[in-house]
């Protein structure tokens, strides 16, 4: 791993120097922040706290104060090589860290081809990022995972196909930053993990250059390697997992076995992933969209079929994320509205048993989507990397660093408008009903609401304000009421 990021920086530093004849301190954005969470109950309203890339807190008092700067790959858009960089830090009060480095990267990139060293946020794909719940596998509710990452983050039309097909897709690898949080939140003789490494890789195919497009895509990401510290009967058994070219392999293309398998094999590491689709219709003063995210954790609901010995099992299509977006291009007042249906309670079904002598049949189910045996799970610094509505381990009160409430319907309504020219607002509503998962049944179903409105006034200068008053209703987050302020000041580095 050492060895191949070294070589990726060596690559780094040669389009740096290639760019030697062109100024690299041009173009450097600057952005300061102020930010003040004030809530009465039990924690910080959920959609106060989520989707913002890690940087928030579930304590009912925190803050911080934020500055960046960035040089966009953008600067050099009409070069077919670019160079681009950002470092984004916070000093925070009430939150799991005090200093956060949140961004820190450099990027290159040719033609359309772009190399990214560093911790970076990304946003999401085929969604509205502002209006969503968000995606299930590569989210933006956690702090981002230092990575290098290799894209075509923009579509690239095939040749041959009349602007017909295009595609687009990244592969990453990276290590989690949080073991020493880790460590401090869990209970005594609860398991948690140490260096896990971190891969993901996605592809999309965009089809129609008219009125009617569609995006389809593959997103899949995998935990593997690290030190995880497991515990039985109070004895602690700790498992060095591999971390050689043959676990990038398996990572990439999932295969081998982890330490704990036994006579049960599994593929190596914590894998998962969503099929994604959206469908838009575009019109003069409207554009509508309907799409899909479908979540897996194994080839039961990834492939929906699963042959053992001389049967197939068939799996049902339950599981889904599906959204409709309506765009309004002509009214101010009006113009996105967003609305999400999910659906988690079938995981493959309720029975999992490996082949053996007596029944030799493998059934694939009770997926336990955002956990894994020896991994600590689909999580960064406490935050689920997918969709919020999947309660982050940092709900929990018993030390257990899991997702204890996966299975669950939700639905979702975002609408945003801007009236004035300064003036741009969004109200999110969600109510979700959980039924824990298959290893943790509460007594009975635990209903939630959680609604937020915000608003964002910019002033003269470069200076904005940020408003947000939100509240949860219910038994699965508790009754919470919050406000946020935001002050912000953004410009140019002359």
């Amino acid at each position: 791993m050492k060895k191949f990021v070294s070589i990726l920086l060596i690559m780094c530093s040669s389009l740096v120097m290639s760019a030697q004849q062109r100024s690299l301190t041009d173009s450097i954005h600057y952005r300061a922040e102020m930010q003040a969470t004030l809530s009465d109950g039990d924690h910080t309203p959920l959609w106060l706290n989520a989707n913002k890339y890690g940087l928030s807190s579930l304590k009912t008092a925190n803050g911080y104060l934020r500055g960046s700067i960035e040089r966009p790959l953008s600067a050099d858009d009409n070069r077919k090589w670019g160079i681009g960089y950002g470092a984004d830090i916070a000093v925070a009060a009430g939150f799991t860290s005090t200093v956060i480095v949140q961004q820190a990267y450099v990027e290159g990139r040719w033609l359309k081809g772009t190399l990214t060293v560093g911790a970076k946020e990304y946003p999401m794909e085929l969604k509205n990022q502002e209006l969503s719940t968000g995606s299930q596998t590569l989210g933006i509710n956690a702090r981002p995972v230092p990575q290098v990452r290799l894209a075509l983050p923009e579509y690239w039309t095939i040749p041959g196909t009349n602007n017909w097909l295009a595609l687009k897709g990244h592969i990453a690898y990276g290590k989690s930053t949080d073991a020493g949080w880790q460590k401090d939140f869990v209970a005594p003789q609860n398991r948690y993990t140490e260096g896990t490494l971190y891969h993901s890789k996605a592809g999309y195919l965009k089809i129609g250059p008219g009125n009617f497009t569609a995006e389809l895509g593959l997103e899949m990401a995998c935990q593997f390697g690290g030190t995880s510290h497991l515990f039985e009967n109070g004895v602690e058994t700790v498992y060095v997992n591999d971390e050689g070219l043959k676990s990038f392999k398996n990572a990439f293309i999932p295969g081998g076995t982890d330490a704990t398998d036994g006579n049960f094999k599994n593929v190596e590491g914590n894998q998962l992933g969503s099929w994604v689709a959206r469908f838009s219709y575009d019109q003069p003063t409207w554009n509508l969209a309907v799409y899909a995210d479908q979540f897996f954790e194994d080839n039961s609901m990834m492939f929906h079929v699963n042959k053992s010995g001389d049967k197939f099992f068939w799996y049902d299509f339950k599981d889904w994320l599906l959204g409709a977006e309506l765009q309004l291009k002509a009214n101010a007042w009006l113009n996105d509205i967003v609305v999400e249906y999910l659906y988690t309670k079938y995981q493959g079904g309720p029975v999992y048993h490996d082949q053996t002598s007596h029944v030799g049949y493998q059934i694939s189910g009770r997926d336990n989507y955002y956990n894994h045996h020896l991994y600590t799970g689909w999580q960064h610094w406490g935050q689920v990397m997918g969709n919020p509505l999947y309660v982050s381990p940092l709900y929990n009160a018993d030390g257990h660093i899991e997702v204890e409430h996966n299975r669950f319907v939700a639905w979702h309504l975002g609408f945003s408008g801007s009236p004035l020219q300064q003036l741009h607002y969004r109200v999110l509503a969600s109510w979700q009903k959980s039924y824990g998962s298959y290893y943790y049944l509460p007594t009975c179903p635990m209903e939630n609401v959680s609604c937020m409105a915000e608003a964002d006034y910019t002033l003269k200068a470069g200076w904005s304000i940020k408003g947000a008053v939100a509240a949860d209703f219910g038994k699965l987050r508790g009754d919470n009421f919050g406000f946020q302020l935001s002050i912000v000041k953004k410009g140019l580095i002359k």
